[in-house]
């Protein structure tokens, strides 16, 4: 099964509709110089409203190891995931400091990108475009040869998003502005990727 993680949630209305969707992870964005930015008090009322079953995952840009851990340690997230240029020294340091998995993000432009993900210290990798948020796919042909848990990202939408699974099996699939309509999350483009991928999986289950 492909897991989804639709990121950059920041309002009530985003935990209802993806209470309502059961993706198995939702993510809050801790980078200040992001547009989808949460602060810490933020997150822990979101995270209050979100169904227990539903995974949250901080998303962090060379940020404080024990900062990230303060917000484990407090509940108000499930998962590490770590968006800069952080080293492997500094995941193996988080590591040590979190009892939670940790997803190091690696943008994908040449085959030397994947090789490095490969070696990655983190429990899980993911595997974007460009700088990240750029709302484009990479070549998927790139991380073919990737033999581990990832989760995919990159310009996913409704309408790829079930190529990309088809093509390539991954661990699991990460959408944040593929799932926006004027800059916030809409429900409906919300619903359609969420659809489009528990429907491959129906149809693959058929065969």
């Amino acid at each position: 099964m492909t897991r989804i993680k639709l990121c950059g949630l920041s309002r009530p209305a985003d935990i209802e509709a993806a209470n309502k969707l059961k993706p198995e992870y939702i993510g809050f964005v801790f980078a200040p110089k992001s547009r989808r930015y949460v602060a810490p008090e933020q997150a822990a009322r979101l995270k209050r409203l979100l169904a227990p079953e539903i995974k949250a995952v901080g998303v962090f840009v060379r940020d404080r190891p024990e900062t990230i851990a303060g917000l484990v340690d407090s509940g108000i997230i499930d998962l590490v995931q770590l968006h800069g240029n952080e080293t492997e020294e500094y995941v193996r340091r988080l590591r040590a400091l979190v009892r939670v998995p940790v997803i190091k993000a690696f943008c994908m432009d040449t085959p030397r990108d994947a090789a490095e993900a490969q070696r990655s210290a983190a429990d899980y990798i993911l595997l974007d475009s460009g700088s990240g948020g750029m709302g484009r796919p990479f070549d998927w042909k790139l991380v073919r040869g990737v033999q581990r848990p990832y989760f995919l990202a990159g310009g996913l939408d409704a309408e790829n998003v079930a190529a990309a699974v088809r093509a390539l099996n991954p661990y699991g699939v990460d959408v944040s502005s593929g799932i926006e309509a004027g800059g916030w999350k809409d429900r409906a483009k919300m619903t359609a990727f969420v659809h489009a991928v528990r429907n491959r999986e129906r149809k693959d289950d058929d065969q």
